[in-house]
């Protein structure tokens, strides 16, 4: 449904898009699409998809794309330093500038570069213009431009995944202002991505309180005694300065002024430019959109894609259902612009084999093999011939299909685990074949795509391919193979795919195979003690609120603590309820009884629940319990774990050591661990140089408490154990992106002395700032942070002009340089110590990854041997290829039991 349908309009609507940020938001959301040849089509292709779209569902009659010209604007005659914080635009870029105004004209659209402007104030002179006579639709998500919201003007952004249309009474009920007094606003609070300082100690929220009194900054110089005294003490320095602040963030309204609205109507595609864009730049999906357009047909096959693929053996894709109209203001979700779904060759044309003889040879030849109507159904296999592959619906045996496998050159599956470990893998001694993981390659491209299984893979990159409707999904797969090695070798990706990740996937079916022992005795001991413990607490929780209630149940809970006990209300959650959760309770201890039974009651009852009650019943018949290692599921590269999650089994405290306790090693056996000692912080010393941390650890120093003398002026022989323990949740802190507040909150004191910490801290460990600052700027430079090991993360928000987004995408980027990196040492840990022939010689096999920590097992009498030589492999890790700047530590130790060996 068209937004003149949509909003009832009587007459046709005039379109101005805001060309520049849908050009920077596309070449950010996908870093690594390319053409073959490496050439950068991220941008050109979500901006080229963006407008076949609108053209498609809008059909406009009068439509303006939007540039910002290069050079400075009237706004740097004003204030020098506007926008002096931005980087340069990424190459990568402005090499798609040309192309993407290319495509825009060769679809007949009108294009304007700004002079002497932005072409945000392009936008507001033109809608100023236009909207007294025809409604005016600006396609934008940005913030400045929603000044321009008023009679016959709207805001749509419709490449989000939740569509955004907008009115001026949606952004007022929004808000709480009108949209004409936005720039005052915006003139007190600042904007950091323009540089614009503001009002110092004026954020969104005193800003509205402000605005409610004064809407704008006249009213605000003049009645000024109207304002409460803190708000006055604010503002009475900057009573002039934030004039200044408001003539940047207000948009001119006398630009374009030869620009009529004939000059936007819009002009019959160029058919032969649009091809030929189309084929220089490999866009395949998008030349049969155009196709389609340009003959002035519905869509072609490839819709796009729902949350779910349509299965590849369909004939035609299931049709989404027809949007409903939403309410200016309303989000719809609409799923990403980036994402369409091949239909492939329907599965009634793939012929069937049931016997290997229906075959064709597989020596010498790259094959195929993969479930596309999901697990349980007959999988398709695809052999690579010349001229093309053969592709087959295989109804036999899979051992038999297994040995016929095992002759190829190189075998494409979506996930080489999920082969590794099924049962017909096994059944003999021929192995699978040199292997290429589909999830794999694009887990490391886009490690928080989150799915990596094959309908959401041909989802994804399935459109890429050249004439997918004409091959089936396993000869689908093997293009895509080439294609993600392709794009792997262009980010510099395939040496940690192939000597580290890769190889690291048999390791780890291994050990899924191998399992770990456990002690039912002592699981049902332990069971039947916490149990006896959580009837006290249920007594004494009942005794102490006066009756008996229903512990578990957050209504029940919320009503006994702040209806009948009148403990202080927390936030509510969504659904209107007063919160229980564990961080509310937390902050209640101590101001009842009942609030310190309850947490110590929830503590163990998720051991109970979580882990006593469940894990004995997954025990095999030989008293071992089998997690399953997930290789894509974290963004910083570290493995997870399901099925049961064996990652987060308690390790602290009483409760954590006997939870150890219950895991053991098999009759004859030892266990044997061996964890990194600080690897993160040895990892931020490394990177950071930073003098104090490097000597710390080269002298075998306490990292903490030379933090903390440090941090407070003090010999280090006079740090108290709170400040070493303060240093230690900074050190820590900082590492996962922790902040002010949150530190307040971890150390049990006010933001402002957290603020003044964490001040401190950069300001004794210079080496530390210097580094934050620099993995900032490469991340703003880049687009993505890198690991040691070459892990690549992107962060298309760490230019976003949202504060909360790039905050978020700032802490992601230090998380990441340290966490991943880490993980690339433990996982080269992992391949070292399964490698080694010492090590198998010894009969040592590995079990577990916990974080840090490897967990193994050995014959009794090799068990210390083969402990030392774990630490010893595990310190001699380098990853990229160099060894740290200081030396790797491990601790290890031998038991009977996890939580002796630990």
């Amino acid at each position: 449904m068209s937004l003149k349908t949509r909003l009832a309009l009587d007459k046709e609507p005039v379109f101005l898009m805001d060309g520049s940020a849908f050009i920077f938001r596309g070449f950010f959301a996908n870093r690594n699409m390319q053409r073959s040849d490496g050439f950068p089509t991220n941008a050109l292709v979500v901006v080229s998809r963006i407008l076949l779209r609108i053209l498609r569902n809008e059909r406009p009659r009068y439509f303006v794309f939007v540039q910002d010209g290069k050079g400075k604007n009237f706004r740097h005659d004003i204030y020098e330093q506007y926008k002096a914080n931005r980087d340069a635009t990424p190459e990568d870029l402005v090499r798609q500038f040309e192309p993407i105004r290319a495509m825009v004209r060769a679809l007949g659209l009108r294009l304007e570069i700004s002079q002497g402007c932005e072409a945000d104030d392009c936008i507001a002179s033109l809608a100023a213009r236009f909207s007294a006579e025809h409604p005016v639709v600006i396609i934008s998500g940005d913030k400045d431009l929603k000044q321009c919201l008023g009679p016959n003007v709207y805001m749509w952004d419709p490449a989000a995944r939740e569509e955004k249309l907008l009115d001026a009474a949606a952004f007022t009920a929004e808000s709480g202002i009108e949209p004409q007094y936005w720039p005052d606003m915006q003139a007190l609070i600042g904007d950091s991505s323009d540089n614009i300082p503001g009002v110092p100690g004026i954020g969104p929220k005193t800003a509205r309180q402000i605005c409610d009194i004064c809407p704008t900054l006249e009213d605000i110089r003049d009645h000024f005694s109207l304002l409460p005294p803190k708000l006055q003490d604010k503002l009475r320095d900057h009573l002039e300065t934030m004039f200044t602040w408001r003539e940047l963030t207000r948009l001119s309204r006398g630009q374009c002024a030869d620009l009529t609205l004939e000059d936007l109507r819009v002009q019959p595609p160029n058919q032969e430019t649009c091809t030929a864009l189309a084929r220089e730049f490999e866009l395949f999906a998008l030349r049969r959109e155009m196709d389609a357009l340009l003959r002035g047909l519905p869509p072609s096959a490839e819709a796009p894609a729902t949350r779910t693929a349509a299965p590849a053996s369909r004939a035609t894709p299931t049709p989404a259902p027809a949007p409903r109209a939403p309410v200016a203001g309303q989000a719809v979700d609409q799923g990403s612009l980036l994402e369409m779904t091949p239909t492939g060759t329907p599965a009634a044309d793939v012929p069937e084999a049931r016997d290997v003889a229906d075959l064709p040879p597989c020596a010498g030849h790259r094959a195929a093999l993969v479930w596309p109507s999901g697990p349980g159904t007959p999988p398709h296999v695809a052999v690579d011939e010349t001229p093309a592959p053969r592709e087959f619906r295989w109804l036999g045996r899979m051992e038999d299909l297994r040995r016929r496998l095992a002759d190829a050159s190189l075998l494409v599956a979506a996930d080489v685990k999920e082969l590794l470990v099924a049962p017909w893998a096994h059944a003999d001694d021929a192995p699978l074949p040199p292997s290429f993981d589909l999830g794999l390659a694009a887990y490391l491209l886009n490690p928080e795509e989150g799915d990596y299984a094959w309908p959401r893979l041909l989802s994804r990159y399935g459109v890429m391919l050249e004439h997918p409707e004409n091959r089936g999904p396993a000869a689908l797969a093997l293009a895509l193979a080439d294609l993600l090695r392709s794009r792997m070798d262009n980010a510099a990706l395939l040496p940690l795919y192939h000597n580290l990740e890769l190889p690291l996937t048999p390791v780890l079916a291994s050990m899924e195979a191998r399992g770990v022992a456990i002690d039912a005795a002592a699981f049902q001991s332990f069971l039947a003690d916490v149990q006896a413990e959580l009837d006290t607490l249920s007594a004494a929780v009942y005794k102490e609120a006066g009756h008996e209630f229903n512990i578990r149940s957050a209504q029940q809970l919320g009503d006994v603590l702040f209806k009948e006990l009148k403990l202080p209300a927390p936030r509510k959650t969504k659904g209107g309820q007063a919160s229980t959760s564990q961080q509310t309770l937390e902050k209640l201890a101590g101001k009842h009884p009942v609030v310190d039974s309850i947490l110590q009651f929830r503590k163990l009852e998720k051991m109970r629940s979580t882990y006593l009650d469940p894990l004995p019943r997954l025990m095999d018949a030989q008293g071992r319990i089998h997690t399953t290692f997930n290789q894509t599921a974290t963004a910083t590269g570290r493995l997870s774990s399901r099925n049961p999650n064996l990652q987060n089994i308690p390790v602290r405290g009483p409760l954590g050591k006997r939870m150890r306790a219950c895991f053991i090693a098999g009759r004859g056996r030892k266990l044997i661990s061996a964890d990194y000692s600080q690897v993160e912080l040895r990892v931020l010393a490394h990177m950071s140089q930073d003098a104090a941390l490097l000597d710390a650890f080269r002298h075998g120093a306490d990292i903490h408490a030379r933090t903390a003398a440090l941090i407070y002026d003090l010999p280090q022989a006079d740090v108290t154990p709170d400040q070493r323990r303060n240093a230690k949740t900074i050190n820590f802190g900082l590492i996962y992106g922790m902040g002010a507040q949150k530190l307040g909150q971890e150390l049990h004191i006010p933001l402002a002395e957290a603020k003044a910490f964490i001040a401190r801290y950069f300001e004794r460990l210079t080496g530390l700032k210097a580094f934050y600052e620099n993995v900032e700027a490469d991340a703003r430079r880049h687009g993505y942070v890198t690991t040691l090991g070459g892990r690549r993360r992107l962060l298309p928000d760490i230019l976003s002009a949202n504060g909360q987004a790039f905050a978020l995408a700032r802490r992601q980027a230090i998380n990441t340089v340290i966490q991943g990196s880490a993980a690339d040492i433990i996982k080269l840990a992992m391949l070292a110590v399964a490698r080694d022939e010492r090590l198998r010689a010894l009969d040592a096999c590995l079990l577990l990854q916990v974080h840090d920590e490897l967990l193994l097992e050995a014959p009794e009498e090799n068990a210390a041997e083969a402990g030392a030589r774990v630490a010893e492999l595990m310190e001699q890790v380098q990853p990229g290829g160099a060894p740290l700047s200081i030396p790797l530590a491990v601790d290890w130790g031998v038991g009977d039991d996890w939580g002796s060996a630990h």
